[in-house]
């Protein structure tokens, strides 16, 4: 990796100046985010529909995206494209069908929160339906947020030669120092600068690599000659093929991508947003699976790249085919894809307990100061920084073994139910409880048992029983009274 001076000083300053950028953006973006929690958290329902467009698909991919999948293809080749296959399809679907109802009943019922939105739908005035599902969010989010600062710290070690606590630190820094400052709109506008970022990366990368093989046809032919299977997308075991498809389903029960629907000013521009976002989302995953191709064509076997692991590709490629300007843009787009997610999630839980816990649930009735409830929000992050901290620090492997099912664990309780929530009627609070409380459960068992696990991604089952509990609990209970008046507020656009 680049050393300290020459070479590694112009690796250097690209980074740094990578870092000010988003740290600018959270300094200009506080004035704004400090107005009330509405602002903080939603960006006060006003972000531009090219903004939730890249900071949606941005924040749900983390460093999975340019370290995971790059590393999956060059272990299995092009069959890895069915692990992101899922994602995209299930992401389109969100933006085309499931935000705009999901951004209309939450203007017309002031939700600003998934919590927020449940509570809403199902006439929660017990308030037990957000408390279980608050407690849903907090218990992954944390444990997100820490593999990021802990992968944050990994990469900071690998380009910057720093220790993996030095590197944590740094990581966890960052981020808390502009999402605090500008909430809602700084992590969603440094999303859409990281964005770009990565999609510059992932395209220049395997474009750069590829050409200097001689073009595609010669990596085909190498590949080929290496391991037939390797360009065989049909080479996938049938449980791998459920289990990769099946990763898009956690993407309608992940709040930090639902909430960017919220956030958009004109609810009619989602559809603008799901061609972007889908683009995005095609092109970054392409590169990554193009990355790992190119990059078994230069290391034919793993103990060529640093310390023998597969998910070290892309730094490794990238230092060996770029500028160190570029080399720094490369490792910049590695911290995107951690800050990006990480934000998101810090976001979402400080606004579970804050909006959902406090105001809703202790303070419930009563009038309180919105620039007050912003401190309390900015606060609420630094603890939930701290917590991530010792997590990361003290109990990495229990992080990284979280962070395997986070994904599952909020796909499977919060997508069945929001997506039934948005489109049966029948849905009742007993039901989405159940669900809920079913999905979290199956995937913490399901995970856990290594007989299950190696059958097929926990999601999977955690879904479908999540699904299937929800309906036949809200069949022997009855809906909230309201319902008919809450879907005509999904369907039409009140302004």
């Amino acid at each position: 990796m680049p050393e300290t001076t020459g070479t590694g000083s112009a690796v250097l300053a690209s980074f740094i100046g990578y870092l000010l950028l988003v740290v600018g953006i959270g300094v200009y973006s506080s004035r704004f985010s400090s107005a009330g929690i509405g602002a903080f958290f939603v960006g006060g329902r006003s972000m531009n529909r090219f903004v939730v467009a890249l900071s949606a698909v941005v924040s749900g991919r983390s460093a999975w995206l340019l370290l995971g999948v790059t590393g999956m293809a060059y272990t299995r080749g092009v069959s890895a494209v069915w692990a992101v296959t899922g994602y995209i399809v299930a992401e389109l679907f969100l933006f085309v069908f499931y935000a705009q109802r999901l951004r209309r009943f939450s203007e017309r019922y002031d939700c600003i929160t998934v919590p927020d939105f449940l509570a809403a739908r199902f006439e929660d005035r017990s308030g037990a339906l957000r408390l279980l599902s608050v407690l849903i969010i907090l218990i992954f989010m944390v444990a997100y947020v820490a593999a990021q600062f802990v992968a944050g710290g990994k990469a900071f070690g690998a380009a910057f030669d720093l220790g993996a606590t030095e590197g944590v630190l740094i990581t966890a820094a960052i981020v808390l120092a502009y999402t605090v400052l500008g909430g809602f709109l700084a992590v969603s506008l440094t999303d859409t600068i990281q964005g770009i970022f990565m999609i510059v990366a992932l395209v220049l990368l395997p474009t750069l690599a590829i050409a200097s093989a001689g073009g595609l046809g010669p990596i085909v032919d190498e590949l080929r000659q290496l391991d037939p299977t390797l360009i065989d997308p049909s080479a996938i075991g049938l449980g791998a093929f459920i289990g990769f498809l099946g990763i898009g389903l956690g993407s309608p029960g992940n709040p930090h991508i639902l909430v960017r629907y919220m956030s958009i000013a004109d609810p009619a521009q989602l559809r603008y947003s799901a061609v972007v976002g889908t683009l995005w989302n095609v092109v970054m995953a392409w590169g990554a699976i193009f990355i790992g191709l190119a990059g078994r064509v230069y290391f034919p076997t793993a103990e060529l790249l640093p310390s023998g692991d597969v998910e070290n590709l892309y730094p490794t490629l990238a230092q060996q085919h770029l500028h160190p300007v570029l080399f720094g843009l490369v490792i910049a787009s590695i911290f995107a894809a951690i800050m990006s997610t990480a934000d998101s999630q810090l976001l979402v839980a400080a606004s579970s307990v804050v909006r959902d816990l406090y105001e809703k649930v202790l303070r419930r009735g009563r009038e309180l100061d919105q620039r007050r409830l912003v401190l309390y929000s900015r606060l609420v992050i630094v603890v939930l920084v701290g917590l991530a901290l010792a997590l990361g620090l003290w109990a990495s492997e229990l992080v990284f073994w979280l962070v395997l099912f986070a994904w599952a664990g909020l796909g499977a309780a919060l997508g069945p139910t929001t997506v039934l929530a948005l489109f049966w009627r029948r849905t009742t609070r007993a039901g989405v409880a159940a669900g809920m409380i079913t999905g979290t459960l199956v995937t913490l068992v399901w995970k856990s048992a290594p007989a299950l696990s190696g059958l097929v991604y926990e999601l999977i089952p955690a879904f479908g029983l999540s699904l299937a509990v929800t309906v036949l609990v809200s069949y022997w209970s009855r809906r909230p009274a309201a319902t008919d008046q809450m879907f005509d507020a999904m369907q039409e656009n009140r302004r």
